[in-house]
């Protein structure tokens, strides 16, 4: 198996579905965590030197940063019902999830320097912004939970979901080098299925092909993208949900597709 593909642990005595780190997947900034919560289970977490932001992906939870509720959030019942609600915390916040319903919680994190004058914030649905990009089998629906547009000091965390038959993250591009007007970012992509039994295709790869990886993806598998291009593509039949976090020394998703997709434009 591909050491970009990272199976979930949903075994009964797992501690969470998953756990990636810089130290995990060899790289710098990304970290990733999910977690399958229901009541009375409580998650608290300190975030050290470490910014994040906490997606519901399904359930109802009550959340709070450094004794600050937000109250109870979580409308959906899975990720391809309708925009999220989310918070971000900044670094050295003390976090604390209380679950009212069973819930699926996705932790995205990335180191900072300062976080000065970045305050814990509630991002609501109406706060998250939603577009389509591509046409014919390359349309898919986007929605900007923690873009570039908001404060964050390294972040950047986007919710994608795609038809099944359709392509995404395509035509490929690339954000791994700080030349030509790229911005070099780490990514995850955490990858669901509207409904048993599906899959899809995640290929990673560089112009050289020293890295080249085409993987078969199932439901709750998450991608590593430390470099190269990294399109996506759903079966027929099989809706397709991923969440994408990046980070890397610069906050902007500036991106160079690869050559031969021009006429894709």
């Amino acid at each position: 198996m591909s050491s970009l593909l990272v199976k979930p642990d949903l075994s009964p005595e797992a501690q969470q579905v998953h756990r990636i780190t810089p130290e995990s997947a060899g790289w710098q900034y990304v970290g990733f965590e999910v977690f399958d919560l229901t009541p009375p289970q409580r998650l608290e977490r300190d975030g050290g030197a470490r910014e994040q932001c906490l997606v519901l992906l399904s359930g109802r939870a009550s959340v709070s940063v450094d004794g600050r509720s937000f109250g109870a959030i979580g409308e959906r019942r899975t990720p391809f019902e309708g925009k999220p609600f989310a918070v971000y915390a900044p670094a050295r916040s003390r976090i604390s999830v209380v679950p009212e319903t069973a819930c699926e919680l996705a932790v995205c994190s990335a180191p900072t320097t300062t976080s000065a004058g970045l305050e814990p914030r509630l991002i609501r649905p109406e706060d998250v912004g939603e577009e389509v990009r591509g046409t014919g089998t390359n349309t898919r629906y986007i929605r900007n939970v923690l873009p570039a547009s908001v404060p964050a000091e390294r972040l950047l965390v986007v919710e994608v979901l795609t038809p099944g038959g359709h392509w995404s993250s395509y035509p490929p591009h690339k954000h791994d080098s700080d030349r030509g007007g790229e911005t070099r970012l780490e990514e995850t992509y955490y990858h669901r299925l509207s409904r048993p039994g599906g899959f899809a295709f995640q290929r990673v790869y560089t112009d050289d092909r020293t890295l080249d990886e085409t993987m078969t993806v199932e439901d709750r598998d998450v991608v590593l993208v430390p470099r190269g291009y990294h399109p996506v593509s759903a079966a027929h039949g099989f809706d397709l949900y991923y969440l994408n976090v990046m980070a890397g020394p610069v906050r902007r998703w500036q991106f160079t597709n690869a050559p031969g997709y021009e006429f894709l434009k």
